[in-house]
């Protein structure tokens, strides 16, 4: 009895640190819309740094309660078609972006040059604003993503992927197939319309208009 009752204590404070009270304006977008997939790239090896960034402790989506609504809108209409968003990024801690930054100042780390940046040599990424001292992903109110088949559990093909570094990833590059952009336009178009404004070199970037913290860049972590 006594191993029985330390596994359910063990087990409930397993789920309570799993999350944590979140500044006021903030909430669990799962709390909005249970349905919208997520691959958190930043909280694994697959991204541009090649390792988990710091300030990403669990793989859950925070945004600022607007853009939690605003996301189980644009959910609800693409839900209707068969289709669902894939977020790969929310909320941001400014730790995670100064882990960016010291990243890019170290030019011999090139690790995952050749799948995210082949093109681009790492010391212009500052130059070419790739990377910033400042992201506006940390006010809460940005959102990167794409749209994914329900039925196949597939991502629409956008014609690069998430967070490559070079002119392809750009919202109006023309050399992409008419399928490719009519993808782009679909994600572009369901976000405009549930309030969001795209963003002129990231085809997967979207932050919500008026957004509520427009000048705070918080700090705390994802859990």
């Amino acid at each position: 009895m006594k191993k029985y009752i330390f596994s359910i204590i063990t087990f409930s404070l397993s789920i309570i640190g799993t999350s944590q009270e979140l500044p006021k304006g903030f909430s669990y977008v799962k709390d909005f819309a249970p349905s919208i997939q997520k691959e958190l790239r930043y909280c694994s090896h697959n991204n541009f740094m090649g390792v988990p960034v710091d300030g990403y402790e669990e793989p859950v989506l925070i945004t600022s309660t607007k853009t939690a609504i605003a996301l189980a809108k644009v959910q609800k209409e693409l839900v209707k078609k068969g289709l669902s968003l894939k977020v790969f990024d929310a909320y941001r801690p400014q730790t995670a972006v100064n882990h960016f930054v010291r990243w890019a100042r170290i030019p011999d780390d090139t690790l995952t040059k050749k799948q995210y940046y082949p093109d681009v040599n790492k010391r212009h990424l500052f130059k070419l604003g790739y990377i910033a001292t400042k992201s506006g992903h940390s006010r809460g109110s940005s959102v990167d993503l794409t749209i994914v088949h329900i039925a196949t559990n597939t991502e629409l093909d956008m014609g690069s992927p998430y967070d490559f570094f070079g002119v392809i990833s750009h919202p109006d590059y023309k050399n992409l197939t008419k399928q490719q952009k009519a993808n782009r336009y679909l994600l572009r178009k369901v976000m405009v319309a549930n309030g969001f404004r795209p963003y002129k070199n990231e085809w997967w970037h979207f932050t919500l208009n008026n957004e509520p913290f427009p000048k705070t860049y918080f700090d705390f972590p994802i859990k």
